[in-house]
């Protein structure tokens, strides 16, 4: 038996929001196909999910509106409603609303046509949809209206309705590097742990890596270093969450020493294990960890 799947049918007023939506339902994981010709709507509908599909399913979005290829409100209604019975499967419907002002007001900003006013004022477009897409907005499971709404906070409205459990965390990767061979190009955050004292003047811990027993307790042995990380972890702590409510899909942070091996590396162990306590799922790295050893990129030994 095939498994059930979540189908969701965006359509509403052209300029109410669609394309917000569908880009944000692709960011939480959704396959999305706008303006599909509706000859084409029970092929889709048949196909299997994606070859990439996580444990081979994958929600789907249909965008429809009135610039789909033979579009019917009545029509699209009676197919889903026929297609439901068919296959024992449901499709919800989110349809987007939105006050006539409004919708004038972001035409005349935007400088575009309505899809039903090409050479008449959009006033006259915005009526004859309301009235053209009623069949959809009565059978409508969710109704949004996105008069008072910024494009982020539509966006983070279905982000928080319709992200699955594994799509709505981003992606977090930690990673420790060495400043003397250049900062990570793609580090969101970027934490210097230059401050605590280094392993690298030490002769019996210099072959080492943070990776090591000794090496992770001699750099813990700075005063400033549990003070200092334990801060560190709590503000990432604090900011992940943020990340993920404005939907940022990738968190990458980066924790550098001057040659990448001792400081950092232990560092980013520590805060990765710190991380998974707190429920989170990072991956840990280290990108300098088998260079070896120069005297003159760490620089002259710290005197105390």
């Amino acid at each position: 038996m095939k498994a059930s799947r979540d189908i969701l049918l965006v359509t509403g007023l052209s300029g109410a929001g669609k394309s917000t939506v569908l880009k944000t339902l692709e960011d939480i994981g959704w396959e999305v196909v706008d303006n599909l010709p509706l000859m084409l709507l029970d092929r889709l509908l048949d196909a299997p999910p994606p070859a990439a599909a996580v444990g081979g399913s994958q929600p789907l979005a249909l965008g429809l509106g009135s610039r789909t290829r033979d579009f019917d409100p009545g029509a699209v209604a009676t197919r889903l409603t026929a297609w439901q019975q068919a296959h024992d499967e449901a499709i919800a419907t989110l349809f987007l609303d939105c006050a006539g002002s409004e919708l004038e007001r972001r035409y005349a900003e935007t400088r575009r046509r309505h899809p039903l006013a090409v050479d008449r004022p959009a006033s006259d477009g915005i009526a004859r949809e309301r009235g053209f897409l009623r069949p959809l907005r009565d059978v409508a499971d969710q109704l949004v209206d996105t008069t008072s709404m910024s494009a982020n906070e539509l966006a983070a409205l279905i982000r928080t309705s319709f992200a699955r459990n594994d799509a709505a965390e981003p992606v977090l990767s930690l990673s420790s590097f060495g400043f003397a061979r250049g900062l990570p190009r793609d580090a969101d955050l970027v934490f210097d742990m230059r401050f605590l004292r280094n392993p690298h003047w030490v002769p019996a811990l210099k072959p080492g890596t943070g990776l090591d027993p000794e090496v992770a307790a001699y750099v813990a042995a700075d005063p400033a270093y549990e003070p200092a990380v334990s801060r560190i972890e709590e503000l990432l702590a604090l900011l992940i969450p943020r990340y993920r409510a404005e939907g940022k899909a990738y968190v990458s942070v980066a924790i550098g020493c001057t040659g990448g091996r001792h400081r950092s590396v232990h560092v980013a162990e520590r805060i990765g294990s710190f991380l998974r306590a707190r429920g989170f799922s990072p991956t840990v790295s280290h990108r300098d960890l088998r260079a070896t050893p120069q005297d003159p990129l760490e620089g002259p030994p710290a005197t105390s």
